[in-house]
């Protein structure tokens, strides 16, 4: 039975059928000719599912991104990141770097904060003698920063699936994501220095500085609403949520003034879109799920592992391995629908904190986003800087190998996730 669920899933997403209906029909299939459970089974665990106040945070997290994009506040953190850092050797990519890292901890989304920022710095890296794919390249792996800092959609489907704590997933993924952040910066610092890349050469004074914050000011209130209100107690994740729409809506509109009812329209769009698909995959791999726990695969799959090595270090190295040849073919959400009820028994066995493999977990489902052939925030990157994909490929691996260090010393080094929690 296993085995025929398996094998129909890697059929269905090799010829390219949407991940959400290969794994629907899998499950459907496999239940009428493998199994005795009643396929109705399938349906009401997909409505189940979808029926949770947390999941509503999704969502609302996609249209804040997309009220932030098309209102101005992405293009007013991007000038401040500029003033602040854009004179260091190499600084249009950090200034790229530092504002991916402000846009995620608003998005929660890693492909729409590649959209956002890479629609403005690509083209001006080019400007400045970047090699365009070089700035597609930092650009795709910045993105994917927007998934580890909180608030982050990962962190809720992960908190969702496994009944832990969103809150203190989004607390955990504040240092990882800075360290990616930073490790970024680093690796384009050597290159720029070495392709001979400068800043724009004028340090930024007090003045400028003040100016710069004052025009993002409104801007650089999100994240401290957000985040503040999270941890303060004053509301959940997904109110949160709600209440970053509302206030991105509002600063767009009647503040920035860039909202008119085209960018309204487009922003209600994008968002349906997404998050339909989104919820899909959600709903049907919840049946999937259910029907690996039913048949207590979970279970086998955490022997299995145990019964093949009883180091912690050895067990750790094989699930990271696994989840990073994943991540090259399945989107992130899915992939930890699917395989965080699995894996999480085996990381219990072994005493690591679920929030901890939470963290563990989405960084290297996050890499995906870079790593062809799936890797979204390539193609994203790609069109929005119209730069051919064989272009960024050939520059993207080093950024993979910096963010895979900083996987390595968050796995092996707990206190980095769990500090603050």
């Amino acid at each position: 039975m296993i085995i025929l669920l398996f094998v129909l899933l890697a059929v269905f997403v090799t010829i390219s059928m949407p991940i959400g209906i290969s794994l629907g029909v899998a499950t459907l299939i496999t239940v009428l000719f493998a199994t005795n459970i009643d396929p109705v089974m399938i349906a009401q665990n997909s409505f189940t599912a979808l029926d949770s106040f947390t999941l509503m945070a999704i969502p609302f997290f996609m249209l804040a991104g997309n009220f932030m994009r098309y209102g101005g506040v992405s293009k007013r953190l991007l000038n401040l990141a500029d003033e602040i850092i854009g004179f260091i050797t190499g600084g249009l990519g950090m200034v790229t770097t530092l504002t991916c890292m402000f846009f995620a901890a608003i998005s929660g989304s890693g492909p729409a904060t590649v959209s956002a920022v890479g629609s403005f710095m690509i083209p001006a890296m080019k400007e400045e003698g970047y090699d365009g794919g070089y700035a597609a390249a930092l650009t795709a792996a910045a993105g994917t920063i927007g998934v580890v800092i909180p608030p982050s959609i990962p962190f809720v489907i992960y908190g969702v699936v496994t009944g832990t704590s969103i809150g203190d997933l989004f607390l955990a993924g504040i240092i990882p994501g800075l360290l990616m952040g930073v490790a970024l910066m680093v690796l384009n610092y050597k290159i720029a220095k070495k392709n001979g890349w400068a800043g724009k050469g004028n340090r930024p004074t007090f003045k400028s500085v003040l100016k710069a914050i004052k025009d993002a000011f409104w801007a650089l209130l999100s994240p401290l609403i957000i985040l503040g209100g999270i941890y303060s107690g004053y509301f959940t994740p997904t109110e949160a949520a709600a209440i970053s729409c509302v206030y991105t809506f509002i600063i767009g509109t009647f503040v920035y003034k860039e909202i008119g009812k085209q960018e309204l329209f487009d922003c209600l769009k994008d968002t349906v879109v997404i998050a339909g698909a989104t919820s899909f995959m959600i709903g049907l791999s919840s049946g999937f799920g259910t029907l690996l726990t039913m048949e207590q695969v979970p279970g086998t799959v955490a022997s299995a592992l145990i019964n093949f090595s009883n180091s912690k270090i050895v067990i750790l190295l094989l699930i990271n391995v696994f989840l990073l040849i994943v991540g090259m073919f399945i989107d992130n959400i899915s992939s930890c629908t699917i395989l965080a009820p699995i894996f999480l028994p085996v990381m219990l066995e072994l005493g690591v904190n679920p929030i901890h493999f939470g963290i563990i977990m989405t960084m290297n489902l996050a890499i995906g986003f870079i790593t062809p052939p799936y890797g979204a925030n390539l193609f994203i990157a790609s069109a929005v800087g119209k730069i051919p994909m064989e272009d960024i490929i050939k520059y993207i691996w080093p950024t993979i190998g910096v963010i895979i260090a900083v996987l390595l010393l968050t796995t092996f080094i707990p206190q980095l996730s769990m500090l603050l929690v």
